[in-house]
């Protein structure tokens, strides 16, 4: 194989060893390129396997999702996923069909990997000169595409930065420096002036990445939803007292608990007062009598095809709505004796029947809360209340009331105590008694009166009315002459005792 000049025979001994290692290297290609047929058949099969398991994983989140709406925002973003993974997956395998279209198959179907070994086609299509060509431009944009809506999709969750590194790292489309330190072009290292089997394969290879990091992106999303659906974030720390109303210096009971609303937990019936809005009973009704009042109701769910009940009960209590003030004049607490006082007794917070009321001459009028006084001797009656609260422990009260006797009725003539006319219209004038400013029903009916007229003896008159004696005296009167009606006598209804003697009055003749 040296230099020099070369016999027949050597010249004849070296082609021959040309030949050999010719030979040599073409059956070494011809393994080679069966080797890439068989990589290429695995990447397939596995890239079939894999967009089933990435469907079976996306309608795992979608029947997650459809149960609890933690898994919404997961459910949105792998549709994002599996939209912008799909549309590329078909961009890659329109790239492999238009290298195997003009190959011919054997009689199996498959491609006959050992024939597969110019890449023309690619060469003649991707690139031109030393650049790329319109297709090559198009193929780098859509890998670009591809990477940046993968990545908008994701956002900026830092549980998916491995997903935006391997997006990077399997997708990148920078120059590549080669063995011998020449920096090329990435379309140009990978596929140029390579057999169309090994393009085949790398293509495929790009495919099963396309799906690997797709349900990478699965994975994740279930495992972060379900993470924060039993996040504590998602709980609400809930007071529940043993009652809604306390008075002051009772001890305040209850408890403190964890819930959370869940819109999707609807229950198949609710009895109660109100009606079921996203996973909540919201309560609508009007308050019942002032004090401890219960709400109750039932909750009915289906489970494991069996109605399940969940009963509930909580207390609230009424008080008086404040719509008037509590004014009182402190030394005008009174009450008459010979009359029936009425009086009033309420406890703030407290049922009118868990409220009871005594005092010496007190009885029940009949109603709750509601008394009849009618006070004895002395000058004071004191009251004492005693209720019953919520939690059954009792508060007492008491105050005291100042006793007057009866006003003295009002002797009248004519409707006035001084009333002046005529000899005539004095005939004809009814005698009558009130008690003036005193507030009860109290009605008066005179009996009995004596007038006297000047100069004439005192008649004594029967009924309200003048007789004819008394009319008699009264046509001797003179002008300017003063009648006095006194000695009134008369019977009450409304008061059970004597009242004192009821005053004069007088009628002035003109």
């Amino acid at each position: 194989m040296a230099g020099g000049k070369l016999t027949p025979r050597q010249k004849m001994i070296n082609l021959m060893y040309l030949v050999f290692i010719a030979m040599l290297a073409l059956n070494m290609s011809k393994e080679v390129l069966s080797a890439f047929g068989l990589m290429n058949e695995q990447f397939e099969s596995s890239n079939v396997e894999a967009g089933k398991n990435n469907e079976q994983m996306h309608g795992a989140l979608a029947a997650k999702a459809a149960e609890n709406p933690q898994f919404s925002a997961a459910k949105q973003m792998s549709d994002k996923i599996k939209g912008i993974s799909t549309q590329f997956y078909n961009y890659v395998e329109s790239l492999k069909k238009d290298i195997t279209k003009t190959v011919e198959r054997e009689e199996n179907g498959k491609l006959p990997y050992e024939a597969m070994d110019k890449g023309d086609k690619i060469d003649e299509e991707w690139f031109e000169g030393d650049g790329y060509s319109k297709k090559g431009k198009e193929i780098v944009a859509a890998i670009e595409k591809y990477k940046a809506d993968m990545k908008a999709a994701i956002g900026k969750d830092v549980k998916y930065k491995a997903i935006t590194a391997e997006l990077d790292n399997k997708f990148s489309t920078a120059d590549v420096v080669d063995g011998e330190g020449v920096k090329k072009q990435y379309l140009d290292y990978h596929y140029k002036g390579f057999p169309s089997i090994a393009s085949l394969t790398k293509l495929s290879a790009m495919q099963n990445n396309i799906r690997s990091i797709e349900a990478n992106v699965y994975n994740i999303a279930l495992g972060k939803a379900a993470l924060e659906a039993v996040s504590m974030k998602n709980y609400t720390a809930i007071v529940v007292l043993d009652k809604n109303a306390y008075f002051q210096g009772e001890k305040v009971t209850g408890k403190v608990v964890l819930g959370r609303y869940d819109e999707n937990t609807v229950p198949t019936s609710f009895q109660g007062p109100g009606k079921i809005e996203n996973g909540q009973a919201i309560i609508n009704m009007t308050a019942g009598n002032v004090g401890e009042q219960t709400i109750n109701g039932k909750f009915t769910f289906l489970e494991d095809g069996k109605q399940v009940p969940l009963e509930f009960k909580g207390t609230y209590v009424v008080v008086p709505r404040p719509n008037s003030a509590t004014i009182s004049a402190d030394k005008m607490n009174v009450v008459y004796r010979g009359v029936p006082n009425p009086i009033s007794v309420s406890f703030a917070g407290v049922a009118a029947d868990k409220v009871n009321a005594s005092a010496p001459g007190m009885r029940s009028a009949g109603k709750p809360g509601q008394y009849i006084l009618n006070p004895g001797g002395g000058t004071e009656v004191t009251i004492s209340v005693t209720a019953t609260l919520p939690d059954k422990s009792n508060v007492s009260d008491k105050k005291t009331f100042r006793i007057k006797g009866l006003p003295a009725p009002t002797g009248k003539i004519r409707g006035e105590v001084s009333a002046k006319g005529s000899v005539s219209n004095l005939e004809v004038c009814t005698v009558s008694a009130e008690m003036e400013d005193f507030d009860f029903p109290v009605s008066v009916n005179v009996t009995q009166f004596n007038i006297k007229v000047p100069g004439q003896p005192t008649i004594v008159v029967q009924g309200n009315k003048m007789n004819d004696r008394a009319k008699a005296a009264i046509r001797k009167a003179n002008r300017g002459d003063v009648v006095v009606i006194d000695q009134i006598k008369a019977t009450f209804s409304g008061i059970d005792q004597a009242v004192k003697r009821i005053s004069t009055a007088t009628f002035e003749i003109q």
